[in-house]
């Protein structure tokens, strides 16, 4: 199978590029040096080439309250990428499923977040500017499928976590901080010190077994949107403390900024649909991941980036 990704060279993207590979597809892997997607032009490139699928990971968005001081950029940025790439794949490539990553944050606060919801009711203010574009993206599958006959699957993952994710200066999101700062609370005696008052939930899934779900829900499931979730989420402090005890740091050094941005007060991904097409999922637990993870920041020193 011959496949196209967007975003190639981020933490999924990298990582799903390699698994395709292995799985003996051929890849061509796009990352901002070799395709700039917000020009129109930017995929004619490959207009010669024809594609099975082609899974669209690319997203001008950090994590932390990045959204709050960008969200005239992120509406621009990101509205061209995603229309370049839905009109590259309608015109040149109909032929191939064109697999895209939604977000939680689409999802409003105060409703279940279940996939029949996922365009409706309004997205929390701080996100709101990026959830609307990957709502928008959607908006564009449905009416191209509806129109032109094309294929597509959408999936909403919650915060994803393991082995190599992206150390270039970019914020890291929470759970990555969070490792971060505990194993610099220990190693340097630096204080810790988290965002919050540490009772804002949140869900992870380890990013190995996202990337199995997610290819397995690629070759099964057609014009459908999916969340890929934990079905389960903890407290910051119950992260912080699992992260302590692996670490073996005092839980109790850590103090808690109630000043600073925090997002959604609860993130957990309604998963009954993502069931039903895959009864026997599992994903690996969450104090093995969590090791798994340390042990990387350890053999990388990535806790030594400041």
């Amino acid at each position: 199978m011959k496949v196209l990704a967007t975003g190639a060279t981020g933490f999924l993207g990298s990582l799903l590029s390699r698994k395709l590979e292995e799985d003996g597809h051929t890849v061509v892997a796009l990352g901002s040096h070799n395709a700039d997607l917000t020009k129109g032009d930017s995929l004619d490139q490959f207009n010669d080439q024809r594609f099975d699928m082609i899974y669209h990971l690319a997203a001008w968005t950090q994590a932390g309250d990045f959204c709050l001081y960008h969200p005239g950029e992120q509406w621009i940025i990101n509205q061209k990428i995603n229309t370049n790439v839905l009109s590259w794949w309608n015109q040149a490539q109909p032929q191939a499923k064109l697999i895209t990553i939604g977000t939680s944050c689409s999802y409003a606060p105060e409703m279940e977040l279940k996939e029949e919801n996922y365009l409706v009711g309004i997205p929390i203010e701080s996100l709101y500017t990026y959830a609307m574009t990957k709502r928008m993206m959607q908006m564009g599958l449905q009416s191209i499928n509806k129109q032109f006959g094309l294929t597509y699957l959408t999936v909403v993952p919650s915060t994803l976590y393991g082995l190599n994710y992206h150390t270039d200066g970019r914020q890291m999101h929470f759970i990555f901080d969070l490792i971060r700062k505990i194993i610099r609370g220990k190693e340097y005696g630096k204080k810790v010190e988290l965002w919050g008052d540490g009772y804002q939930r949140r869900e992870i899934v380890f990013i190995d077994d996202f990337i199995r779900i997610l290819l397995e829900l690629a070759s099964k499931l057609d014009n459908e949107i999916i969340n890929i979730g934990a079905g389960e989420d903890y407290s910051i402090r119950e992260f912080a403390l699992m992260i302590c005890e692996i670490v073996g740091y005092d839980f109790a050094s850590i103090s808690f900024d109630t000043t600073k941005y925090v997002g959604a007060k609860s993130k957990c991904l309604n998963v009954l649909k993502l069931k039903s097409f895959l009864p026997d999922y599992k994903i690996t637990p969450l104090e093995q991941g969590l090791r798994k993870t340390i042990e990387w920041f350890y053999k990388e020193k990535v806790y030594a980036l400041e």
